[in-house]
């Protein structure tokens, strides 16, 4: 391949990061999956500079507080990038439950969210990462918005676990933040769900 070129995946053993990785090596590009456990500490600077050395493009996936701090720091620099953030992964349905669990109860908010899959996720990463850079943010999200606590009662009735879901409008999102703080600025219905 001529267009080869080298990318660093920072949370290259997460669930996109590893998607990502496979997927820009199987197009032929020279990829490095920066992690901690790859020796890349990128809170403190640890193994950064060789994992960086010679690096064409640099990618951070997943997203929260700390992705903030990555962002700031990205758009504050001279190399020309493109951000995406995506909404909850389909894959984490059941970490939501466990995070919303006492006992055998699963309290949730009926928050809309529009999950998307992972594999959805790494796919549009990947051909963002090989595009030329729009110096901007977009987001990604599933096709359709569906309930929280519908969501987890759904994959709960589907591996026939027996905990109950109650739906409670002040419980936490799975963002951290309560119901009505989603539903306002996280997802709006009339946007598209690939906004640049």
């Amino acid at each position: 391949m001529n267009n080869r070129i080298k990318i660093v995946v920072i949370g290259g053993s997460g669930l996109i990061g590893k998607k990502l990785v496979y997927n820009l090596r199987q197009q032929g590009h020279e990829v490095v999956a920066a992690s901690p456990s790859s020796g890349v500490n990128t809170v403190t600077g640890e193994g950064l500079a060789q994992a960086l050395d010679g690096t064409d493009r640099l990618l951070a996936s997943g997203y929260f507080r700390a992705k903030m701090a990555q962002e700031k720091l990205i758009k504050a620099s001279p190399i020309p990038y493109t951000i995406v953030r995506a909404t909850q992964f389909f894959e984490f349905v059941g970490g939501i439950a466990k995070s919303a669990t006492e006992g055998q109860t699963v309290r949730l908010p009926p928050a809309l969210m529009p999950p998307i899959a992972a594999d959805d996720v790494a796919a549009v990463v990947a051909d963002v990462a090989l595009a030329k850079p729009s110096n901007g943010t977009f987001d990604l999200a599933g096709p359709e918005p569906i309930r929280q606590d519908g969501f987890v009662r759904e994959f709960l009735n589907a591996t026939e676990d027996a905990r109950t879901v109650i739906t409670d409008p002040k419980a936490l999102h799975t963002s951290g933040v309560r119901c009505s703080y989603v539903a306002k600025y996280l997802f709006r219905p009339e946007e598209p769900h690939v906004r640049p």
